[in-house]
């Protein structure tokens, strides 16, 4: 494995070990998971360049696309939790019984 590709599989493997571990809070695993699409969009990019295929070179810029709306309705979530029921702790805060 080129040492690339192996900076890219721990950037993908510490993102979710922290999306794992770490889920205190809401913003954490917001940006854990922006991590994860980043290690991801940036191998696609780089394979892309380096076949030099025509078929793979959209596939980055989705994924990309796809990262920004799932961060949009990421925060989106966040604001509207913490204006209704005012609490930024994931552990406390439960949907089904609102």
């Amino acid at each position: 494995m080129a040492p690339t590709y192996l900076s890219f599989a721990m950037t993908f493997v510490l993102g979710f070990s922290g999306l794992a571990f770490q889920r205190k809070y809401l913003l954490s695993a917001l940006l854990c998971l922006e991590a994860m699409m980043l290690s991801l969009y940036m191998v696609l990019a780089l394979l892309s360049i380096q076949t030099g295929s025509t078929i793979l070179s959209p596939v980055p810029m989705m994924l990309l696309a796809f990262s920004a709306c799932e961060a949009g309705v990421g925060l989106a979530l966040l604001v509207a939790t913490s204006r209704t029921h005012d609490i930024k702790n994931l552990n406390n805060l439960n949907l089904l019984q609102c």
